[in-house]
């Protein structure tokens, strides 16, 4: 028996096969302009495992995910996936039973049970890539709200009225560096990377503000939850020394605010970019109990 998984990201899709108790096969295409599209590409990878008996298609998405309706609401990076019954969808084209959940929770799900958090009981996740998601766990479960915008930090504004997914994404930052120096074309968040550890000065300066920005959004969230841990993950947390880069600004925030006596754990997750993957595949586990 296996799972098909899929994340959902605004560049790229991944998925992976988890068989034998471990994720294996992880490739990706990149995402698709149209809903018909994104059905035809999954509906073509799920045909490469016709003979894996498939139980079912675990899926990690961007937004507001209504996991018992099956529905997306809230908005992403990739906009056609909103608002209608996409898991029903989903299930008539894969003749599958399908599961759902938000990215951000899928990471959390996936580091709470397996990795670096798993000695925790209250946690925070950033997960951070073409935007920002974020999870909430409190006593190890995922805390969604109201309106299941527990832990959207993204939608957090700035003073100068843009959001925190914008000031923290490597793709936003990269793409205005990009316009701001009349690139001519949108390098990416790892080229603007390298462009700073190469001494480039106007990019090292916009890295700095992009971690200065994640730091001080870690800071305040802490401040209303005072976690055991904050959690990074998505693709800017294989950074080597992206943890302790944000450890030492946060700690220069308490130093300014004299809030020296809270304790503020950072860590990078531990399944770095297939966190997302594994929770999917977490979370179909767990709403199918009848397995």
């Amino acid at each position: 028996m296996a799972i098909l998984a899929f994340d959902i990201g605004g560049t790229a899709v991944k998925y992976g096969l988890f068989k034998d108790d471990k994720l294996q096969e992880i490739s990706s295409f990149l995402t698709p302009i149209s809903w018909e599209e994104m059905k035809e590409k999954c509906l073509t990878v799920k045909d490469k495992y016709n003979n894996e008996n498939l139980e079912g298609v675990a899926i990690s998405s961007p937004g507001s995910v209504d996991v018992e309706a099956g529905v997306v609401h809230g908005i992403s990076a990739v906009p056609y996936i909103h608002h209608f019954p996409i898991v029903e969808a989903f299930e008539d084209c894969f003749r599958l039973p399908v599961s759902i959940e938000n990215d951000a929770n899928c990471a959390a799900l996936a580091e709470v049970a397996f990795g670096v958090a798993k000695q925790c009981q209250d946690v925070l996740f950033f997960v951070i890539g073409s935007g920002l998601g974020g999870a909430v766990v409190i006593n190890r479960k995922l805390h969604k709200g109201r309106n299941l915008f527990g832990g959207e930090f993204g939608y957090m504004m700035m003073e100068d009225g843009t959001t925190l997914s914008s000031r923290v994404s490597p793709v936003h930052v990269a793409k205005r560096f990009s316009k701001a120096q009349d690139l001519g074309t949108d390098l990416s968040g790892k080229e603007l990377f390298e462009l700073a550890n190469q001494g480039d000065s106007e990019a090292h300066l916009a890295v700095e503000g992009l971690l200065d920005s994640l730091a001080l959004a870690i800071f305040n969230t802490c401040l209303v939850l005072n976690p055991d841990m904050v959690v990074i993950g998505g693709g800017i947390s294989q950074r080597k020394n992206l943890a302790s880069d944000i450890q030492k600004r946060v700690e220069q925030l308490k130093q300014r605010t004299k809030a020296t006596d809270m304790d503020v754990k950072i860590a990078a997750c531990h399944y770095f970019n297939d966190a997302n993957l594994i929770g999917a595949v977490a979370h179909f586990l767990n709403s199918h109990t009848d397995r």
